[in-house]
């Protein structure tokens, strides 16, 4: 193993551990740990059905050691975070399962946002999700812990050109829906997203780009009824993404 980072927090550790995709080098715990609390009692079985040590240390040991205090007593060192190929998240649009949803976040670049939206994309059962290589936060530790270790189940491709993919997904059959507000856009609950769906979101400052904003085939938006002018790209993402299912099933 080459590469390694440091996971921490209670939930995030326990759903790498379960999800099994990365090699564990390390697992330590703080010393002062309630050894009762559920979480730790879950890390310590999962540990053990891994057959792995854990290393317990003093908590600024540990506070060292993840860079933070928000660690919970727990954390791991392990392997980077495993990408999905993209070509492997393609589906048939005339599949015999409920049909697919893909996630597309645009030059989001905030790791609490990426984290969010993983989450809402794990409770959505998403096919996959798709962040481009520049310009846009990666998952690192902290969109993993932010996403209360969900980004350890979704599939997440990283791609070199997300409009790339969106000439794919239309090959394949795909609705492109792009979240942007403004009234030349759809309702998202009148927009028709019964079939295979693809839902873009445009970072936080600039929203969709242009060639993203001209790929897609509908754009939607969620009416506002108070006095700030949008939702933020999480929360916009996670009620979108739950109409779709609504709509699907």
């Amino acid at each position: 193993m080459t590469k390694t980072e440091i996971l921490y927090g209670r939930q995030p550790v326990c759903e790498m551990l379960i999800a099994g995709r990365r090699a564990v080098r390390r697992l330590i715990m703080a010393d002062n740990v309630r050894r009762s609390a559920a979480m730790i009692v879950q890390f310590e079985k999962l540990a053990a059905r891994r057959e792995l040590a854990i290393e317990t240390v003093h908590p600024r040991e540990l506070d060292r050691i993840c860079r933070s205090g928000n660690h919970q007593g727990v954390a791991a060192e392990a392997s980077e975070y495993v990408y999905a190929e993209w070509h492997d998240l393609r589906e048939p649009s005339a599949s015999g399962r409920r049909p697919a949803l893909y996630l597309l976040v645009d030059h989001v670049q905030d790791p609490q946002n990426l984290g969010s939206m993983l989450r809402s994309a794990d409770a959505a059962g998403v096919t996959g999700v798709i962040i481009p290589r520049s310009k846009a936060a990666s998952v690192t530790p902290a969109v993993t812990r932010a996403s209360a270790g969900a980004a350890e189940h979704v599939s997440v491709a990283m791609v070199g050109n997300l409009t790339n993919v969106m000439r794919d997904l239309k090959e394949d059959g795909v609705c492109l829906a792009g979240l942007e507000a403004g009234s030349e856009s759809t309702l998202y609950t009148v927009a028709a997203l019964t079939g295979p769906v693809a839902l873009v979101v445009g970072g936080e400052d600039e929203g969709l780009g242009r060639l993203v904003r001209d790929l897609c085939d509908v754009r939607i938006r969620i009416p506002m009824l108070g006095r700030v002018g949008s939702l933020n790209a999480a929360v916009s993402a996670a009620i979108a993404l739950f109409e779709v299912r609504r709509q699907q099933a």
